[in-house]
């Protein structure tokens, strides 16, 4: 495979600095190369999902930042471990333009990626951020308020979600104490993700020294009424969609691509969820398809 080489760097989002891998291609003549950002699951570091894919985009000549959101892994911000679809967003936009302003990256020649949650992210900043040219999401996970229904155990058990974020929310406003629980667990109920989460809970894979496993309660009332789906008819950056039945929610990718207006390719294949984070054949394939529509239209 071709060698690439890779950048610590530093950019601010919300006044505080955020840390991220730039990965490149090897053997650049001075000509600017496409960039792409790229975002991974909930809860994630760079060093996770995000910059496997950063450095599979590089391999193929395409430039890719893989960075941490404000509260996750090296970057700065607080609260720590809050899983807030606006503030993402908003880092998103902010690494776009910290992608143009590089010496080795064609500022008109920007793109996104995103993973799983990643995609509803990159989805929300592409809706408004017309400097991302080109899109691709990879398992994304997509929801609305009926999926989130779906998903979580009826309205019920999305109220009682969204009122234990409310109280944490109060708790953390007048303490300044973030009531935390663990991204993933086999043992704790009220986990984000209870259950045999391999990818995370494997130190050959995800459990990464980098990540830190925490949820903050206080995420459940943004996470639960974000809905990525009702800006696609915003987003007209060319998009491509690798996923699976057998992944995350298959139902929100149908009615997300059935609204986008956007030039669109849908690529059913096979697989779990968890599969397009780090594994063969997977992993190579999603990079494949996105790096031929990168290419194609940056």
């Amino acid at each position: 495979m071709p060698d690439t080489r890779h950048e610590r760097v530093t950019f601010t989002s919300g006044g505080d600095t955020l840390v991220g891998d730039l990965h490149l291609p090897a053997g650049q003549d001075g000509t600017a190369v496409p960039g792409v950002v790229v975002a991974g699951s909930w809860t994630t570091v760079k060093e996770q999902m995000a910059g496997l894919y950063a450095a599979g985009l590089a391999r193929r000549g395409i430039a890719a930042l893989a960075f941490d959101f404000r509260g996750f892994g090296e970057s700065g911000g607080a609260p720590r471990g809050l899983e807030s679809p606006q503030r993402k967003a908003a880092d998103l936009h902010e690494a776009v333009g910290f992608l143009a302003r590089h010496t080795s990256v064609d500022p008109d020649r920007i793109g996104q990626l995103g993973i799983c949650a990643g995609a509803g992210y990159s989805v929300v900043n592409a809706s408004v951020d017309h400097r991302v040219k080109s899109l691709a999401l990879v398992a994304p996970w997509l929801h609305d308020a009926e999926l989130v229904e779906a998903v979580y155990g009826g309205a019920q058990a999305v109220a009682e979600r969204r009122g234990a974020g409310l109280a944490a929310q109060r708790t953390y406003a007048e303490t300044g104490t973030v009531l935390s629980v663990p991204g993933v667990s086999t043992e704790d109920a009220d986990a984000a993700m209870y259950g045999p989460f391999d990818y995370y809970l494997d130190p050959a894979r995800g459990a990464v020294p980098q990540w830190g496993n925490r949820f903050a309660v206080m995420s459940w009332p943004g996470w639960l009424g974000f809905d990525p789906i009702s800006v696609a008819p915003l987003v007209t950056a060319p998009t491509v969609i690798v996923h699976s039945p057998d992944a995350a929610v298959p139902d929100g990718v149908r009615r997300f691509h059935e609204v986008l207006p956007a030039p669109k390719e849908l690529i059913w294949t096979t697989g779990g969820q968890m599969d397009f984070y780090d594994q063969q054949p997977q992993v190579e394939a999603a990079l494949d398809a996105a790096a031929a529509h990168f290419t194609s239209t940056l």
